[in-house]
């Protein structure tokens, strides 16, 4: 067997061309490149100035993001109006939202009918209204925190499960799922705080599949965790991602967006922030429902109020269009993203 010597290959890159630097340098034998420069990996481009903010308009935090079936986007923002809809090509198509102060949107979502559901974490609430902005259903008492049949503490997350049923992820304060009927009556709850399997640190997202399979992302333990819709755990996606957030496509592939696992720290800045605050990086993931990763794909991590077109600085929101056309969303870095596929 022959082995080749660290020295040798420098040799070899230097002597045909440089890798690294994309340079080509002099070569006494004129070997050819020895690896074929062929780019299989995706590659996501920012699009410039993408959306079309109206004027008057503050940008500010976006924890959430939904494509409805016409390819609208529909941003829900921490400011006034909260629900912004823009069409694939930036412009705004419709605006509406509370002005309630104590408001903390945290979640959107549709339904396999079209509607529209919102989570506020800051009012308690999960709420499910019309495209229009009619509101047809209340999960949760208004302004009340609490830990029953109805109330929530702090909810981060909805899904509806192909028969109808409801699940909530009642996330930041009481580290539960709250499953309701279709009519919104309650079912039953699981889950406590803890870091055993089937408990919570920061139920952060859930969503289901076609099966009704849940996932829910389990910030703080570094998992996402795969329930049946009675509650049974069925596995456990460990130590890959510190999971935000969820988007799954019409095929049941997941994203997952989110950062690097990492240990706990304490930043100054941000002294109770859970872990991840601030990311070490950003990134975000595909799995199929077996907890294969399918695709990993990273952004650079912007400065605070420093961020360039491109890069994510506490990336919490994640959705795609028909075309592939990948959306995200910021907390510290207040905007909203369109990045094109390269093909």
């Amino acid at each position: 067997m022959k082995i080749f010597t660290l020295p040798f290959i420098f040799e070899l890159c230097a002597g045909s061309i440089c890798l690294a630097q994309g340079q080509k340098v002099a070569s006494a034998t004129s070997e050819p490149a020895p690896y074929p420069r062929i780019n299989l990996a995706p590659q996501y481009e920012v699009v410039p100035d993408w959306p079309h903010v109206q004027a008057g308009w503050k940008q500010g935090q976006i924890p959430g993001i939904a494509v409805d079936k016409d390819d609208n986007v529909w941003v829900y923002a921490r400011t006034n109006p909260s629900v912004q809809v823009y069409a694939s090509d930036g412009h705004i198509v419709r605006s509406w939202g509370d002005t309630d102060k104590r408001c903390i949107p945290h979640g959107i979502y549709f339904d396999r009918e079209g509607a529209v559901w919102l989570v506020d974490c800051g009012l308690h609430v999960v709420r499910k209204f019309t495209r229009e902005g009619k509101l047809l259903m209340t999960l949760g008492t208004l302004g009340e925190p609490g830990e029953d049949e109805h109330h929530f503490d702090k909810p981060t997350g909805v899904t509806v499960t192909p028969s109808g049923e409801i699940f909530v992820s009642d996330g930041y304060g009481n580290n539960r799922i709250v499953h309701f009927d279709a009519q919104g009556c309650y079912v039953k709850a699981w889950g406590r705080l803890g870091v055993e399997p089937g408990q919570f640190s920061i139920p952060h997202a859930i969503i289901s599949d076609s099966k009704g399979r849940l996932y829910v992302a389990d910030r703080n333990n570094v998992r996402v965790q795969v329930f049946s819709t009675e509650g049974t755990l069925l596995d456990i996606w460990g130590n890959i991602l510190v999971p935000w957030t969820f988007y799954m496509s019409s095929s049941d592939q997941i994203w997952v967006c989110g950062s690097s696992p990492m240990p706990w720290t304490i930043d100054p800045k941000y002294p109770m922030a859970p872990l991840g605050c601030p990311p070490k990086d950003q990134l975000f993931m595909k799995f199929s429902t077996e907890g294969k990763v399918l695709q990993v794909s990273t952004f650079l991590k912007g400065e605070d109020e420093q961020e360039k077109p491109g890069e994510l600085n506490w990336v919490h929101a994640i959705a795609f269009d028909s075309h592939d056309n990948l959306y995200l969303g910021d907390i510290i870095g207040r905007r909203v993203q369109k990045f094109v596929l390269k093909k």
